[in-house]
């Protein structure tokens, strides 16, 4: 190579160096921006929409679909905040007096401090609307409310509303308290009574009523519409793979003249029986209806035709089998994708259920509870399971292991019912020891 070559080979390489240097040296104000245009849209979108408020999702001035339009690009905007801040605050650590020097050399001016400042407090300013402190978390988790308080709850997953008192006192104080500082000079009845009237007579009780009302709506059709989801695509999703994936695929590279006929021994000894009962019925109706007997030719071709038209249903039922296994795989696939997917939605759908099983009575709760324990783990489920594990087998093609479906009863309902009840005293006596009690007597 000559050297004028490497001449400029040498300037090249030099001139992108100091490009990528000069790069990592403005990157703490390209951050500082990027974070101050994020503040700034979603300053423009408050100014512009909510009269300059916070972008509150549970608002009833828009309709469900332009608030999932707002709270998309808010987590958007308050994403990458959080992403050039961090940036920020990284690349200063890197950042010394003496790369400060080099950037001033290299004809970079740094913004001012003040400058700086007053950016990172209108920052902070902007996002602190949607930051939700440890404290916060805290102060709302520890409220309890009355029993027949309306529900008021986000979208977001909330804890069960009833706490035990005692976990509380420990917590907050552990000095015990006497009777003066439980009981209040007033009964508490009255004071619910005059807070009641407070409600009613606050001119802004009717808006917080329907903003409770279209969250409630809210977290009900989203809970619904994924329910139904997970419902419909796992079985479109089998349909159209068995259909227009596995099914093609299997008869491209299948050749149907040396297909096994039967899979399993069981589909073998179902045929063999259907075509006896095809003779002996022929024999019969043969006796009954005083006809001339039947030559062998006859009985023989009859025989034939009716051990085709079995061996072609069985053929048909052996390839679906096999479609079956793959087109599963393709409906688990498609049910773990939209769980993945769907993250808010199941909080959504959790907070959903608490609400139902926490709104419930305690003898409803008793009622269900027994319900799915004799269905699942009862004198009867043997039955139950027998027919479900036969289904399962039948549906994969494979032949049922009596002595597999036998020992799985014998395991499997017991630990169910070891959970039950594990979970029963773990967790339902403390949430509702009133439900246990009713479960216990109905139980008896």
């Amino acid at each position: 190579m000559s050297p004028m070559k490497n001449s400029i080979l040498s300037q090249k390489i030099y001139s992108f160096l100091l490009a990528a240097y000069r790069w990592y040296l403005q990157t703490p104000e390209r951050s500082l921006h990027e974070a101050y245009e994020a503040a700034l849209k979603i300053q423009e979108i408050e100014d512009k929409h909510f009269n300059g408020n916070k972008i509150d999702t549970r608002s009833a001035k828009y309709s469900n679909s332009v608030m999932d339009y707002f709270e998309s690009d808010l987590n958007k905007l308050l994403k990458l905040v959080k992403m050039r801040l961090t940036e920020f605050k990284a690349s200063r650590w890197f950042l010394n007096e003496e790369n400060q020097e080099a950037a001033q050399k290299t004809g970079i001016e740094y913004l001012s401090a003040s400058f700086v400042l007053e950016r990172l407090n209108f920052i902070d300013r902007v996002i602190s609307k949607y930051t939700v402190l440890p404290e916060q978390i805290t102060s709302k988790a520890i409220v309890v409310k009355a029993p027949n308080a309306p529900v008021d709850s986000a979208i977001t997953p909330t804890l069960p509303p009833k706490i035990p008192t005692k976990d509380l006192e420990i917590k907050s104080d552990k000095k015990p308290k006497g009777k003066t500082d439980t009981t209040g000079v007033l009964p508490r009845s009255i004071l619910s009574t005059i807070s009641r009237l407070q409600v009613e007579l606050d001119p802004n009780s009717e808006e917080e009523v329907i903003q409770t009302f279209r969250q409630a709506q809210r977290r009900t059709i989203i809970s619904i519409r994924f329910i139904l989801l997970l419902i419909i695509v796992p079985l479109l999703t089998h349909q159209i793979a068995k259909s227009f994936i596995v099914g093609p695929f299997l008869e491209r590279f299948r050749n149907t003249e040396q297909v096994q006929i039967f899979i399993n021994s069981e589909m073998e000894e179902e045929a063999l029986e259907e075509v006896q009962r095809f003779e002996e019925r022929m024999k019969f109706e043969n006796l009954i209806t005083n006809a001339p007997p039947l030559s062998p030719e006859v009985m023989e071709t009859e025989l034939k035709n009716k051990a085709m038209e079995v061996a072609e249903e069985f053929r048909s039922e052996s390839s679906n089998a096999i479609q079956n296994v793959f087109a599963d795989v393709f409906s688990v696939a498609a049910f773990i994708w939209l769980m993945v997917v769907s993250k808010s939605s199941i909080a959504v759908i959790k907070d959903f259920f608490d609400h139902i099983v926490y709104g419930l009575s305690d003898s409803a709760k008793a009622f269900i509870i027994i319900l799915f324990t004799d269905i699942f783990v009862g004198f009867h489920s043997p039955h139950g399971w027998e027919v479900l594990l036969e289904g399962i087998s039948r549906h994969w093609g494979l032949p049922a292991n009596r002595d597999f479906i036998f020992l799985f009863i014998a395991t499997f309902p017991v630990i169910l019912d070891t959970i039950f009840k594990y979970w029963i005293f773990r967790y339902l006596n403390r949430i509702s020891p009133s439900a246990v009690a009713t479960y216990r007597n109905m139980n008896e």
